[in-house]
């Protein structure tokens, strides 16, 4: 603890991590539960939740299947006030692969793993104006919750301990494991608005390999119908045929999924154990691009074609498959474990109900726009054993290695997709932007935990990488924990990290049009080291690199109550960030058409921004045994996070010259402004005999969203949700019904000269969507 207390005053920070970390932070903590086992953040096999050095939340299954969704990164928005996980829509397709964020980072700064396993990221760059914007996350919605024995959430950085990507932290998937035991769900729902139905069907059955293995299978299938809060479209009102009515959509795609994962284990003899597991996700999405009216159908000769205009619509299919199969166990006191890790995602874009604008009333109205893939595969070897030097208890060391090699690729769409402006709605890839791209990376690590004393424990991890295509990354971690009482505990993290920038914003390229100052663009997104980057000034990508320090105190005054207060800092250089849509002069345009890039704005990533998050989290949760009327767990959490600025790159003098910024004020508002500060979870769980009733009121702060143009700058204000839940529970048999968002509560409407003609009625930045109240019951039986 002194080592840890001694590198925050040497930072002159105060950072938190909570001295306990609760259950889940909108579910009370059992002291049973402080006493489980955690594997996320350290190496040793029996520390616990109580034990942890840094703040882990532990999400139950149960957790999970309380909420009133089957979609993992809903629930884990309604549980978790640290992450923030928005619905955008209009933003291609970012409408089907939605990222989440954790401490109000980018989404791709947030490590994903499978039962300890680094997770591959999904293809698709969200590249339009969503939070998030310019990365590329794991798509968190392709694991069923069927398959989820539990979550933990460390929110501290890990990139000495997991490598790159875990500078806010760390999502650990823990699935079900065992032969015993199964489950068969079915669950439906819509909004109070009568659109929105879905429906979702799950099983879990484990079965037994002989006498000493055992495989688990998980199935789920899930639709979802489209949400519409779009407003009446009043552009070219005087001559459009529709005139008055919704033509746009704004909300929840059409999406249908079906997703499995299997995962099994055998025992070999001489203590070794065989293991894989398996995750396949299939996932169709239509969904929509602006309305093209009648008077631009007119003016491009195809009103023959859409006599009273057309809406295009991105059909999208993510296709998302990983395998792990490895072998561990013991061998002269060291624990041992050798795994070989594949993911690929695909994503693949059809535009339907639209027309190339070139081709006139010849057009086709659907066109192959192309695919994004990005591959995944790692081999691991991990040791550690326990060595007595004479401390209070055994020295655990950690030793491994990791090989890792990623590939990205583009594959153009049919010639007329991109040909000549290409499809309305979203032109398809060129063969200029095509390509196959891949880059190696060599890590080793090392870590050592032990009690030094009674009642105080430290660890340390140190790890060094190599990649192909931008050198080396060293990161580095020391944490402490001390016990004053049985009641009061300190403990405290410094520690450096990285994140490399991903193949997809090293290469991702396309022209697609975009909503820029209130008008639709052709924008062209350009690989940082193509020639139309260059001609934009772009330089190389760098590495990010972090500082992150914390520390924590926990409050047990009685064995039921438990209050955790944790503040943070976060210093991130070198940012990767989507630059600005750069609104070309002339000579530019110019510059680019001679290259054959025909486009009104560019954008390429760049290092830009060095930033600071600061944070606190505050749980508190206390359970109460009220005899014969039951027994109820209660929960306050909250979290505070503020972004800001340390620095901003200069501006390349090619830029400067024609009056242009890398990153303009919009930039920073998404990575300062645009989500909540603030978020305040209130829970209530009650049981009594055979029924049993949640209560979540949950405050999301307010956010801003900027524009070009100050005078349209938006400030969105705080709002309640409330949900409420009752369920039963008799043998095998549950039942739930309940209600998301009983108060009906929307955010604040987009004001006028932001709405685009009146079709933009809500922000896509809002924290909790805008589909208002919903509906939804589930009944499953467990065995």
């Amino acid at each position: 603890m002194a080592l840890a207390a001694a590198g925050v005053a040497a930072l002159g920070i105060g950072a938190a991590l909570p001295a306990r970390a609760q259950a889940t932070e909108g579910a009370a903590a059992a002291p049973s539960e402080l006493k489980q086992v955690v594997v996320t953040g350290t190496r040793r096999a029996d520390r616990t939740l109580a034990e942890s050095e840094s703040p882990v939340d532990v999400i139950s299954a149960r957790d999970l299947q309380r909420t009133g969704t089957t979609e993992l990164a809903t629930a884990l928005a309604q549980l978790l006030p640290s992450l923030n996980f928005p619905r955008p829509s209009l933003t291609d397709a970012s409408d089907a692969v939605r990222p989440a964020q954790l401490r109000g980072l980018s989404p791709d700064q947030t490590l994903v793993l499978i039962d300890g396993k680094r997770r591959h990221t999904t293809a698709v760059v969200n590249i339009n104006g969503t939070q998030g914007r310019g990365s590329a996350p794991v798509d968190l919605n392709a694991i069923p919750l069927a398959a989820i024995e539990r979550i933990e959430v460390l929110r501290d950085g890990a990139a000495a301990q997991y490598g790159s990507d875990a500078i806010a932290g760390v999502i650990n998937i823990v699935l079900k494991k065992g032969a015993r035991g199964g489950l068969i769900g079915l669950e439906a729902g819509q909004t109070d608005a009568g659109d929105g139905g879905r429906g979702s069907a799950s099983a879990s059955v484990g079965l037994a390999l002989g006498e000493s293995g055992w495989a688990r299978l998980a199935l789920e299938t899930r639709h979802q119908q489209r949400t519409n809060r779009a407003g009446v479209d009043t552009r070219d009102a005087a001559t459009e045929p529709r005139l008055g009515q919704v033509n746009n959509r704004l909300g929840d795609p059409d999406s249908t999924q079906q997703s499995a994962v299997i995962n099994a284990a055998l025992d070999l003899g001489r203590e070794t154990q065989a293991y894989a597991i398996g995750t396949f996700s299939h996932r169709d999405t239509t969904s929509a691009a602006f309305w093209r009216t009648l008077a631009t159908a007119t003016a491009n000769n195809v009103a023959t074609l859409y006599p009273q205009g057309f809406l295009p619509l991105e059909e999208t299919t993510s296709t998302d498959l990983g395998l792990i199969l490895g072998a561990r166990g013991n061998l002269s006191d060291w624990r041992w474990d050798v795994s070989l890790n594949h993911g690929r995602n695909r994503f693949d874009i059809d535009v339907a109900n639209t027309a190339n604008y070139s081709l006139g009333a010849a057009s086709p109205t659907r066109f192959d726009a192309g695919r994004l893939t990005n591959q995944q595969t790692l081999v691991n070897a991990d040791l550690s054993r326990e060595i007595d030097v004479g401390l209070f208890s055994p020295l655990t060391l950690s030793l491994g290695a990791e090989l890792r090699r990623e590939r990205y690729g583009i594959d153009a769409g049919e010639t007329l997709s991109y040909q000549s402006g290409g499809a309305s709605g979203f032109p398809g890839f060129q063969p200029s932007n095509a390509g196959s791209h891949s880059r190696r990376n060599v890590a080793i690590y090392a870590g050592a935990e032990a009690e030094l004393a009674r009642g105080f424990s430290a660890s340390a991890a140190l790890r060094g990488e190599h990649y192909s295509d931008f050198g080396n990354a060293t990161s580095a971690k020391l944490s402490g924990r001390y016990v004053f009482t049985p009641a009061v505990a300190l403990r405290g993290t410094v520690s450096t990290g990285f994140r490399a920038p991903s193949l997809a914003q090293q290469y991702f390229a396309t022209t697609s049009t975009n909503l820029i100052n209130g008008a639709l663009i052709e924008a062209g997104t350009f690989p940082v080291e193509s020639a139309a980057a260059a001609a934009l000034g772009a330089r190389p990508l760098k590495a990010e690199k972090s500082r992150n320090v914390s520390i924590g105190l926990l409050l047990q005054p009685t064995q039921n109550w438990q209050t955790t207060v944790d503040v943070y800092q976060i210093d991130i250089d070198d940012r990767v960030l989507l630059s600005a849509n750069l609104s070309l002069p002339a000579a530019l345009r110019a510059q680019l058409a001679a290259q054959g890039v025909l486009v009104s704005a560019g954008r390429y990533f760049t290092n830009a921004l060095d930033t600071r998050t600061r944070g606190v989290d505050l749980v508190s949760t206390l359970q109460q045994d009220w005899g014969a009327l039951g027994r109820g767990n209660y929960t306050l959490a909250y979290n505070h996070t503020k972004n800001s600025i340390r620095g901003v790159a200069d501006d390349p003098a090619l830029l400067t010259a024609n009056g242009l910024a890398l990153i303009d004020r919009v930039s920073i508002a998404r990575a300062t402004v645009g989500s909540p500060k603030d978020k305040l979870v209130l829970s209530a769980d009650h049981r009594w005999g055979d029924w049993n009733g949640r209560l979540a009121a949950t405050r999301y702060g307010s956010f801003t969203v900027r524009q070009s143009n100050a005078a349209n700058d938006q400030t969105f204000g705080a709002a309640w949700v409330l949900d409420v839940s009752a369920g039963w529970e008799r043998g095998p048999w549950n039942a739930t019904v309940g209600v998301d968002n009983l108060s009906d509560r929307y955010p604040d409407r987009v004001i006028a000269a932001n709405a685009v003609g009146g079709i933009l009625t809500y922000s896509q930045f809002s924290p909790f969507g805008f589909n208002g109240r919903q509906y939804y019951a589930k009944v499953g039986y467990r065995w």
